[in-house]
């Protein structure tokens, strides 16, 4: 049983170095290569855990080996941009001045179907107001307006609003959080005043209490049942 649980151990912790290694925007958005390396380590890692009769150093240097292939591309991929381009591959251009491109689309393997569904989750269902449509190397679409189409921004008329800045967190979960407290130059008197003001008498009935750089307070009380 010992075994066992020291040799998932092992492993379950090595495979989170290699994922930790590859960088944190990987995690979320694989690239081919890393896509590649994620399979090959869960195989890797599976048959050790399974299979007692297998020495652990034999699942064990092939993920090393792994993370070590992985770095090295990474490196070479950073130095080098024709490197980079084969590894990776290169975005594509779907749409250009609200015209599909439909040389790029099948050289993708991009449907209209899947075109229609990015654009419908961003908000968009008339291809003609796309001034680009970028299929990005980890398969996300990137999508440009028209200038004509884009919100107006502040800056375009001719206001300075305040930058409210990072939001705080004094109250997270009915746990405060007293050196955020300090932080933003608040003290407990500050903080009773916030309680009374919500009608809470508790820190522990709070959900959140979060104030940003300009004072803005974010409170949410704890629900029933909590």
């Amino acid at each position: 049983m010992f075994i066992a649980l020291f040799r998932t151990v092992v492993l379950y912790l090595l495979i989170i170095l290699g994922i930790r290694l590859m960088g944190k925007r990987q995690v979320g958005e694989l690239e081919p290569s890393e896509l590649v390396f994620t399979l090959l380590i869960a195989d890797l890692a599976a048959v050790p855990m399974q299979d007692f009769g297998i020495p652990l150093t034999r699942g064990v240097i092939p993920i090393i080996t792994l993370l070590c292939v992985t770095l090295l591309l990474s490196l070479l991929t950073m130095r080098s941009i024709k490197f980079r381009a084969f590894i990776c591959g290169r975005p594509s251009i779907v749409v250009r001045d609200g015209k599909l491109c439909q040389q790029e689309m099948a050289k993708n393997r991009f449907t209209l179907d899947e075109l229609s569904e990015e654009l419908r989750v961003r908000g968009y269902s008339d291809i003609s107001k796309v001034k680009y449509a970028i299929l990005e190397t980890n398969g996300q679409l990137t999508v440009l307006l028209n200038a004509e189409e884009q919100p107006v921004t502040a800056a375009q008329m001719g206001l300075t609003p305040k930058e409210p800045g990072l939001p705080a967190v004094i109250i997270s979960d009915g746990r405060l959080l007293e050196d955020n407290l300090k932080k933003r130059g608040l003290d407990d008197k500050w903080l009773e005043k916030q309680l009374a003001h919500n009608h809470v008498r508790r820190v522990k009935d709070v959900f959140i209490l979060s104030v940003d750089e300009q004072g803005t307070v974010f409170f949410a009380k704890k629900e029933k049942g909590k």
